[in-house]
């Protein structure tokens, strides 16, 4: 269990902060980086569920998310050394991956096929959906960044569950515009 008695420390100070490994790395580090936007993802996760309240299908998966999120945040704070540490560090596993996809199909097969390109809008559940799908685009760039480092390791389910939970954006984001029917469709060129 998690008690935070003190909310300041002054250990960052110096421009570093402190990894579950303990080890101290620059707060711009890219791991940093990588699990620091995992966190804003977080929080828009937050006010997308603003804005679902009462759409109890996506509500109880944005809750799920948030959670997950967490873990990930964990899993990314706490590199894989290879050395022993006082405690099991957690993890992304198969089994988040999977229910994300679950989740997707169930809300994809209410949904037409799309003949354009999707513009970030419609409802407001939809616009704030579309703003965590591109947050988690950029933290799953940053941690595919981070794992093409030779000495760094992150799972590929941590990857992988970024990757599909952008997917669970885009469809949720669809749903919620009266199940793709608000849709706002990109028009090319439409105002040459």
């Amino acid at each position: 269990m998690v008690v935070l008695n003190k909310i300041y420390t002054r250990g960052g100070d110096d421009g570093t902060t402190a990894l579950g490994s303990g080890e101290r790395r620059a707060k711009y580090d890219l791991r940093v980086e990588s699990y620091g936007t995992v966190d804003e993802l977080n929080s828009s996760v937050g006010l997308a569920r603003l804005h679902a309240a009462g759409i109890e299908a996506v509500d109880v998966v944005l809750a799920r998310i948030q959670n997950d999120l967490f873990d990930l945040g964990a899993d990314l704070a706490t590199p894989d050394t290879g050395e022993p540490l006082p405690y099991e560090p957690l993890r992304i596993v198969q089994s988040q991956v999977d229910a994300l996809e679950a989740a997707i199909d169930v809300l994809n097969a209410d949904l037409k096929p799309l003949r354009s390109f999707v513009l970030p809008g419609g409802s407001a559940a939809s616009a704030h959906l579309h703003l965590c799908r591109t947050i988690c685009r950029r933290a799953e760039r940053l941690v595919v960044e981070l794992a093409g480092n030779p000495q760094e390791r992150v799972s590929r389910e941590a990857v992988k569950y970024l990757n599909r939970l952008s997917d669970y954006f885009f469809v949720a984001a669809r749903w919620t515009n009266d199940k793709g029917a608000a849709d706002v469709l990109w028009v090319p060129g439409q105002n040459r």
